[in-house]
């Protein structure tokens, strides 16, 4: 009777830190995630500031009124993914409103503008990259055995990607895992 007992109190309590490791592994995962959401939000906000402070040199110098119009001040309603969205197309607009006025690249306001801008996306590329390759870890333990029952027990939910590119490679994993 002893080793029954003895032999439950070690099964109950491998299954107790099993539970433990794979829970700490998902609270690190989150505590990432949100570390790169933070830092993720920071550039792009320095993005968005960048942009509205070449806008106006822009338009005085090319007296236009209306160019890069759709710069306003609704960013607080995006989350980060539809803010992302909205600053690449504008500041691809940016772009070839400068590649195809020579002048522009003249202005040492606009290139120091454009210099900080560089460095900053930069650093958001390198933001995203790290969000994503976490998210992809994050999402691998939502999917995977023993992780998965944790998952339900927590209620952990699979997170978004700001590329599709890495949408398809998890889809491609987690078809890899139902054949297993």
């Amino acid at each position: 009777m002893f080793y029954i007992i003895v032999g439950c109190i070690t099964f109950i309590a491998f299954i107790l830190l099993i539970i433990v490791i794979y829970y700490n592994k998902f609270q690190f995962s989150i505590i990432k995630i949100e570390e790169a959401e933070n830092n993720s939000d920071i550039f792009l906000n320095k993005k968005y500031e960048l942009i509205k402070r070449v806008a106006p040199i822009i338009r005085k110098e090319l007296k236009k009124k209306t160019l890069l119009s759709e710069i306003d001040d609704s960013i607080e309603s995006l989350n980060h993914f539809e803010l992302n969205d909205k600053l690449s197309k504008i500041d691809n607009d940016l772009f070839k409103i400068l590649d195809e006025n020579e002048k522009l690249l003249k202005s040492n306001k606009i290139i120091g503008i454009m210099d900080e801008f560089n460095d900053n996306e930069d650093d958001l590329v390198a933001s995203i990259r790290f969000y994503n390759d976490t998210v992809v870890d994050f999402n691998r333990l939502i999917v995977s055995f023993p992780s998965n029952i944790i998952r339900i027990i927590f209620r952990y939910k699979r997170k978004e990607f700001y590329s599709h590119e890495k949408r398809q490679m998890y889809e491609i994993l987690k078809e890899e895992e139902k054949d297993k």
